[in-house]
């Protein structure tokens, strides 16, 4: 008889089912994860939407778990060990030209998600029980200490895309930075900034949000599409404009707030520009005269996973304030509609199997 678990499963745009699926089986070099917690991430909530995939997938892959079993070729890892999972690994090696050239995300490789729990890989982390593949791992888990919740492991995978966002801007010590969203990865870029010891600037709809990144660092909180944050942006800069503005809402009209807000030689930075053909109007005349640069970071970095948890499990980067409700598997449909409707008072949405 095969053993079964339960499955939230995408069928189509905007169909999410709560099924009966068989345990995933692993390979010789492969890990099977008890899925304790798994973030809901915005690029899973667009696939979902849109249908921007062919069904049936289980997504999910801000993952964190318990090993449930070890392959025969896998060293290091026993069953019980605790684990966060990265489910993007790319192949590191020196005839690939991306990651020659550090362009990890674009690794084919790394494409090809390395984490399941049935049908097309698609991350898993959305069921009892996940398969983690051989080259995951190898070296995409993260060993969790004992006084770390699961919840806050989860935030591993989406620290370091932040932190991978952070270097790509080269934001320095006494930059102005301004922060366009404060959703969770707004808040997280935040903190980043504060411990770079940048001065940041955020905006936002909500009170409440602005409210809690001031408790998280940040200098000055505006109200999105408020006429002084011109004004706010020019007083910590002493009139010149943002050194570094990050938009971490999936709003391509706020790129035009962003490219007037930074000063000659500043940067734009995109980060939840996440569906194609999703075209953009810029002024050229800024981008050659004056020397603004509109750039993208997508992802994650390997080479700051080690990083990334410690700034987590150091608590130097607060991701406990940023949690804020948790449901049950068979809950799944009202945690996509509370991510995907999000109020003040709503920040990580959680996914707790097995709790």
């Amino acid at each position: 008889m095969v053993a079964t678990m339960r499955a939230a499963v995408y069928r189509g745009a905007g169909s999410i089912q709560i099924e009966d699926i068989p345990i995933p089986q692993i390979g010789s070099k492969e890990v099977l994860v008890q899925v304790k917690a798994c973030g809901v991430c915005g690029t899973d909530l667009k696939k979902i939407q849109y249908g921007l995939v062919p069904p049936p997938r289980i997504f999910g892959h801000e993952t964190s778990g318990v090993i449930a079993a070890v392959g025969d070729g896998i060293a290091g890892w026993n069953v019980g060990d605790r684990v966060a999972i990265n489910h993007h690994v790319p192949c590191m090696k020196q005839s690939c030209h991306y990651c020659r050239k550090r362009s990890y995300a674009q690794c084919p490789v790394y494409k090809t998600t390395g984490a399941t729990a049935g049908f097309e890989p698609a991350g898993g982390g959305y069921a009892e029980y996940v398969r983690v593949l051989d080259w995951c791992a190898e070296s995409g888990m993260v060993r969790i200490p004992y006084d770390i919740s699961f919840e806050e492991a989860t935030f591993v995978e989406p620290l370091n895309t932040c932190l991978k966002g952070v270097r790509m801007a080269g934001i320095e010590p006494a930059d102005t930075v301004l922060i366009i969203g404060q959703g969770p990865i707004g808040m997280l870029f935040t903190q980043l900034c504060k411990t770079v010891g940048a001065q940041v600037v955020v905006s936002d709809k909500s009170e409440e949000r602005l409210t809690l990144a001031s408790r998280l660092g940040a200098d000055e909180g505006v109200i999105a599409e408020s006429d002084n944050l011109d004004s706010v942006i020019r007083k910590l800069s002493d009139g010149r404009g943002a050194d570094v503005a990050i938009v971490a809402v999936p709003s391509t009209k706020v790129v035009q707030t962003a490219f007037k807000s930074i000063r000659p030689g500043g940067k734009v930075l995109l980060f939840a520009q996440t569906r194609l053909n999703d075209p953009l109007e810029v002024d050229a005349g800024a981008v050659c005269m004056l020397e603004k640069s509109l750039i993208g970071s997508y992802s994650s970095d390997i080479t700051l996973q080690d990083e990334a948890a410690y700034l987590i499990f150091s608590r130097k980067v607060d991701v406990r304030s940023l949690i804020s409700h948790s449901f049950p598997l068979e809950q799944i449909n009202d945690a996509i509609d509370a991510a995907s409707h999000p109020r003040g008072n709503s920040m990580k949405i959680m996914v707790v199997p097995n709790s």
